[in-house]
């Protein structure tokens, strides 16, 4: 799975074979089960975690039992708690595989080392924080000022490999909608196509 998230950063920056052999050593491969756990709410997180494959959520279970899903990473994509990462607070999350999957972890201090090692890196994974950012911006706009059908909407759009690879109850949880909502919305928008 190291060859995925190789291609991956090829696909992003420059790295000599030496580069990406010395980053590779600083790797740890884990491979998870469906609904494995990677971390769980209270365990201090203290990896950086690149999805090379699978499918993984982000999500907070409230008092009553109730699960809120903050978000999803499949291949590709990088997951983790970031407050928790920077804070070294415990986890207010859980995240856990909708899939099997396989996650590259890189320690925080290898990390770091890595990004002063490697400028291109280090760039590379700024721009992902800024992305990231643009989207949390997204998300909480929509979360604050959107009906219910437009939410959906511009979740398929931005996302369309979640629609099936996610269960509906989950897809519901990140919108912050009920089940029955989304099952009216998916079919009212099956009957106009």
């Amino acid at each position: 799975m190291l060859e995925v998230f190789k291609n991956y950063l090829d696909s992003k920056i420059s790295l000599t074979e030496e580069q990406h052999e010395w980053i590779s050593s600083k790797c740890v491969v884990k491979k998870l089960r469906k609904k494995q756990y990677l971390l769980q709410e209270g365990d201090i997180w203290k990896n950086h975690a690149f999805v090379s494959k699978g499918l993984v959520r982000t999500y907070s279970v409230d008092e009553k039992g109730d699960e809120h899903v903050i978000a999803f990473a499949m291949e590709n994509w990088w997951t983790g708690d970031r407050e928790s990462l920077l804070s070294g607070q415990p986890s207010r999350f859980n995240i856990d595989a909708i899939e099997d999957s396989e996650i590259v972890l890189i320690e925080k201090q290898k990390f770091e080392t890595i990004c002063k090692e490697i400028p291109a890196f280090n760039d590379m994974q700024n721009a992902i924080i800024d992305r990231s950012f643009v989207a949390s911006q997204k998300r909480i706009h929509d979360a604050i000022s959107t009906p219910a059908e437009e939410k959906y909407a511009n979740f398929i759009q931005r996302y369309p490999a979640f629609a099936t690879r996610v269960p509906q109850s989950m897809i519901a949880s990140y919108l912050g909608i009920t089940r029955e909502t989304l099952s009216r919305i998916r079919h009212k928008s099956g009957k106009k196509s």
